[in-house]
Order: structure tokens, then C-alpha cells, then sequence
């Protein structure tokens, strides 16, 4: 089986980075994993002309980079986001892709699809202790699965880490999550 893994996260080195880091290390003791950035990919942001409601395909020039990213999606059974509290909210580059990725959505027909039975983990990171702000993202990821019509199967939210070093205090509550996978 095959598992990834998506630092939602512009900073790819980072507390979220670490974590992605972490996840990877132990996936990969039972699954083929593979990580993704999405600072990785330059694409534009959703124009909303809809035509993908009628075509199920993106009609902008930088479409095939929403669908290289899709094909990791594909090719995954397991995927995990792991975003950072960005005003109490996803970081904007990762809900840029998630507009793009209208085409794969259940919102329309004809709408492309993925290969069913995946699996979808979020993870969420904020520097302050409020775990609601957390729950917050992990909807935002969790509702962006079931438009995909992945199965959403855990979440994981840690407050008070705001840089790489606040993550290593964490690793074995990271762990213990992995082991749910």
C-alpha cells in the first residue's frame, strides 16, 4: 500500500516540515510513502469560471500541475495533510489547490474521480494553545476529503508548536497517531 504525505505548508523546512519528517519515518516501516510540498508546485489560483462543472477538466494553462499532484493522490490508498494555522485557517497556497482541484470534486457532474477506498489523516499545528483553531483546519482538510470522497480516518492537532525544535517534544504523541494509520 501506498501512502502520502503533504506539507500544506509555503515553509519547507519548518515545524510543519518536521512533522511531515516524522510521519514519513514511521509510514514507512508499512508503507510505500512518499512526501509532497506543496510550496513544490506553482499554480495559479481558481478564476471560477466554472467550466470544469460542465467538462470536468480545468480549463487554465497550468492544469497539468493540479493533475501531477492529483496523480500522487491517485496513486495514494493513505493520505496525510499536515497544515499550519495560517489566521486560524489553512495556509493559502494549500486552499489555492484545493479551488483548483474543483475538477476531482463531488460538487458537480461530471466531475473526475479518484481510485475509491483512500484513506485521509489531517494533522494541524498552531503556535498558541487554542485547540479549537485546530479543529478548524482539520475540518477545512476533512471536508476537502469528502468532496473527494476519501474516507476520513484521523485527525491529530497540536497546539503551542511554532518552530522546528517545538516539535521533538512531540514525537511521541506524533508516533502514537502514526500507529493508527
Amino acid at each position: 500500500m501506498k501512502a502520502l504525505v503533504i506539507n500544506c505548508s509555503p515553509v519547507r523546512t519548518g515545524a510543519t516540515a518536521g512533522i511531515v519528517d516524522i510521519i514519513c519515518s514511521e509510514l514507512r516501516t508499512r508503507y510505500d510513502t512518499k512526501s509532497i510540498c506543496i510550496d513544490d508546485y506553482s499554480f495559479s489560483f481558481c478564476k471560477g469560471c466554472r467550466s470544469c462543472h460542465k467538462t470536468a477538466k480545468c480549463v487554465m494553462s497550468d492544469a497539468p500541475v493540479i493533475r501531477e499532484i492529483m496523480n500522487e493522490f491517485d496513486l495514494a490508498d493513505i493520505i496525510v495533510s499536515v497544515a499550519p494555522s495560517y489566521w486560524a485557517d489553512i495556509p493559502g497556497q494549500f486552499k489555492a489547490f484545493i479551488d483548483r482541484v474543483t475538477p476531482w470534486c463531488n460538487t458537480h457532474e461530471p466531475h473526475a474521480c479518484l481510485k475509491p477506498g483512500k484513506k485521509g489523516y489531517a494533522v494541524a499545528l498552531r503556535t498558541g494553545p487554542n485547540m479549537p483553531e485546530c479543529e478548524k483546519i482539520i475540518g477545512s482538510i476533512e471536508h476537502f476529503y469528502g468532496h473527494l470522497e476519501i474516507e476520513c480516518s484521523g485527525h491529530l492537532g497540536l497546539t503551542s508548536v511554532e518552530y522546528k525544535t517545538d516539535v521533538e517534544p512531540r514525537r511521541t504523541e506524533i508516533i502514537g497517531f502514526c500507529k493508527g494509520i
